[in-house]
């Protein structure tokens, strides 16, 4: 059978970049004062400083258990994870570097990373409750390019302690988003190894 991608995702991944490019990339915009997208301001160059701090935590301290190394390398598909992203996001710090590991354990998962700003046809296909939420994971069959799954921008855990909060209170507050920051550095990856494994079927 013949590949058939979706033009929106083929433009995309024609210009997607590695994880390592797009963490060389958030640590140029750094030393720069910068962040990714038309919006250049102090908050979210701040937050782009922050997230690189947190992405070399991560990459360095995100453990998977055995059992799941087993079962992420037992997968037997051919994948690219597209993932639309900007520096300045504080769910794709936290997230990406766990889906990285996934693709450092199985070479049949190729993780691929698109900015939301340079690609809103795309974003706009892959909208959450109506709104351009990232990061935004596209799962892609390689031999038949069809998406398969998507996933984000939270784990699901966070993900429901999102909606609860919303459905109470209307808004996320920023006492809440710090709870949220918490609740990552508890957790640990450990919700988003468990829910990409769901989106595997493995």
């Amino acid at each position: 059978m013949e590949m058939i991608l979706d033009k929106t995702i083929e433009t995309a991944l024609e210009s997607s970049i590695t994880y390592n490019d797009y963490r060389a990339l958030v640590a140029d915009q750094v030393e720069h004062k910068q962040t990714s997208g038309d919006n250049q301001s102090e908050a979210l160059i701040n937050y782009t400083m922050l997230n690189d701090r947190r992405m070399k935590r991560w990459d360095k301290t995100v453990k998977v258990d055995p059992e799941s190394v087993e079962t992420i390398q037992s997968f037997s598909g051919d994948t690219t994870w597209l993932v639309i992203s900007e520096s300045w996001c504080g769910d794709a710090a936290h997230l990406l570097p766990v889906m990285h590991k996934f693709s450092e354990l199985n070479p049949n998962i190729k993780l691929r990373i698109v900015f939301r700003d340079e690609h809103l046809e795309l974003m706009d296909q892959y909208l959450t409750n109506g709104g351009r939420s990232i990061p935004k994971l596209i799962m892609i069959n390689n031999a038949t390019g069809d998406v398969v799954n998507t996933y984000g921008p939270r784990p699901s855990v966070a993900t429901e302690m999102v909606n609860a909060y919303k459905a109470e209170h209307g808004q996320l507050t920023p006492e809440f988003k710090e709870d949220l920051q918490r609740w990552y550095n508890k957790d640990k990856g450990q919700t988003a190894i468990k829910d990409l494994k769901g989106i595997l079927g493995i």
